[in-house]
């Protein structure tokens, strides 16, 4: 049997046959790399970065070959506001804003905070600890209880830095693997569609798991049924992930879905491990986590590459409970010697910090660790969503994408449903929905039951420079197409409505022929 290649592949596929036709004139919906980032913490880690340096020269300045040193602690904060006096740039000012909040909101010394700050912005040391650097650790856990668990949650939790959520991903499966909590043949359950790596991952030769889909609904504005929450009371099933809210579908789960979930548990599967991917959270209404609501059961990954425009800082986070089943399922399995290279007791080892030594192999556990530098921007970007009251910039993002998901629809020439939960970072496009509101009931059928998709996808780039994405590579089970309202100008939506909606007229056309 013919394996199909992940959408993404195809997507390149369809990108090379667009670029033949429509060079420098591509529309490439298909990836969601963001085209609007957050500015404002990006100026501020230049001006800490230009402070850092002319501290570090003082050391060795009477060399006057650009040599510098370790900063001196003492007086570090008094020099720093010296230096923000003599600065004309207005983040010189807004820059205290960060440190009045790390000072009166959450109790730390400035000294100690700043300090930190210069050393991980020289990036002169190795990470240490390897896991997340004290302070920064102490202030980006405060950013994800504002934004994944609506403030309500106390920071009785650990988290790792990683290369961004992809790092999280591969982190979690092989610590999972290698400490025997999940075995070849086992099940692990995914909410779907559901970005695609997820479905892929599990089913390489290592891990070689048994995937049991629990499909979100269109019907119910993609949300989970009970009938599919309920294949979890099967204990066969090790682990369930989920990214939420969902990609593509773009849908947060509902208050009641999540209720549900949570009944299912602390009911029938107190035992079950839980992944979710929270990356778009920051993008919807009331967000609130998984990891909120089920605490023990739930391994938090949050990535800042979409929220900040910040894919290529690779900029991730594995969040997991003082308290957690992942410790107590990690204990009962064999005894894995594995880490008696870096401890006498690796029973003592907890499962976050597995994953940290099993990241650089064990034996490299003392150079672990994202870079210094990359862990100060992340702080940075968790501080400047802190101190925002109003929520200035995140209201601006989601202005963005919402607005183009309109102009889309609209320019599709259909109208688009509102719902509470959406949150409009992709949207899925239903083909075989518009053949018929735009046509009629028998060419829908007849497009749906010829699964005409991919070759839809083709002719739409080939045709019109017009690159989208099929939902089956995410899993879904509808006639669908994946657009990223992410990555293009508010003008060019209404380009791919209008050129999508010209290419389902051709297909009728073609269709009324035969």
């Amino acid at each position: 049997m013919k394996k199909e290649i992940s959408p993404f592949e195809f997507k390149n596929q369809l990108l090379e046959l667009a670029d033949e036709n429509f060079k420098g004139e591509v529309l490439n919906a298909g990836r969601g790399n963001p085209n609007f980032l957050a500015t404002l913490p990006r100026k501020i880690f230049n001006l800490i970065g230009k402070f850092s340096i002319e501290e570090s020269e003082i050391a060795y300045s009477y060399l006057h070959n650009d040599i510098g040193g370790t900063p001196k602690k003492e007086g570090m904060y008094n020099r720093f506001l010296i230096f923000l006096k003599n600065e004309k740039d207005t983040e010189a000012s807004r820059v205290l804003t960060y440190f009045s909040y790390i000072e009166d909101q959450m109790g730390l010394n400035i000294e100690d905070v700043l300090s930190e700050f210069v050393d991980a912005y020289l990036g002169d040391h190795y990470p240490t600890p390897p896991r997340m650097l004290p302070n920064i650790e102490k202030i980006v856990k405060k950013y994800l209880i504002k934004e994944m668990c609506q403030s309500r949650f106390d920071d009785d939790f650990d988290v790792f830095a990683t290369e961004g959520g992809t790092a999280a991903m591969f982190y979690i499966f092989n610590s999972l693997h290698l400490n025997k909590m999940i075995k070849k043949g086992d099940k692990i359950a995914m909410v779907t569609p559901i970005f695609t790596p997820y479905l892929e991952i599990p089913k390489l030769k290592e891990y070689d798991l048994d995937v049991v889909e629990l499909k979100l609904d269109p019907e119910l504005n993609w949300q989970l049924p009970l009938e599919e929450l309920e294949k979890l009371k099967d204990k066969n099933i090790k682990v369930l992930c989920l990214v939420n809210p969902s990609n593509p579908p773009s849908t947060k789960l509902s208050s009641e879905t999540l209720m549900n979930l949570k009944k299912i548990v602390e009911k029938d599967r107190k035992d079950l491990m839980i992944v979710t991917d929270d990356v778009y959270g920051t993008f919807s209404d009331n967000f609130e986590s998984c990891f909120k609501v089920l605490p023990k059961n739930t391994l938090l990954v949050y990535s800042f590459s979409k929220y900040f425009g910040a894919t290529g800082w690779r900029l991730g986070t594995i969040s997991l409970a003082k308290e957690n089943i992942y410790d107590d399922i990690m204990k009962k399995a064999k005894e894995n010697d594995r880490y008696t290279i870096i401890t006498p007791n690796p029973k003592e080892l907890n499962f976050i910090d597995r994953m940290v030594a099993d990241s650089r192999a064990v034996g490299l556990n003392h150079t672990a660790g994202i870079s210094t530098p990359q862990q100060l921007q992340m702080c940075l970007f968790a501080l400047n969503s802190l101190v925002d009251l109003n929520s200035q910039y995140k209201n601006s993002c989601k202005y963005l994408v919402r607005n183009r998901c309109k102009l889309l629809y609209s320019s599709l020439g259909i109208e688009m449903k509102e719902d509470e939960n959406e949150v409009s970072y992709y949207t899925l496009i239903n083909l075989k929905d518009i053949a018929e509101e735009l046509y009629d009931k028998e060419f829908a059928t007849w497009f749906e039951k010829e699964n005409k998709i991919n070759e839809f996808l083709l002719t739409l780039a080939k045709e019109t420079g017009v690159i989208l994405m099929p939902g089956k590579g995410f899993g879904d089970t509808h006639p669908t197409v994946r657009v990223s309202l992410a990555n293009l100008k508010e003008y060019q939506y209404e380009l791919i409505g209008k050129k999508t909606k010209k290419i389902i007229k051709e297909f009728y056309e073609k269709y009324r022929k035969n």
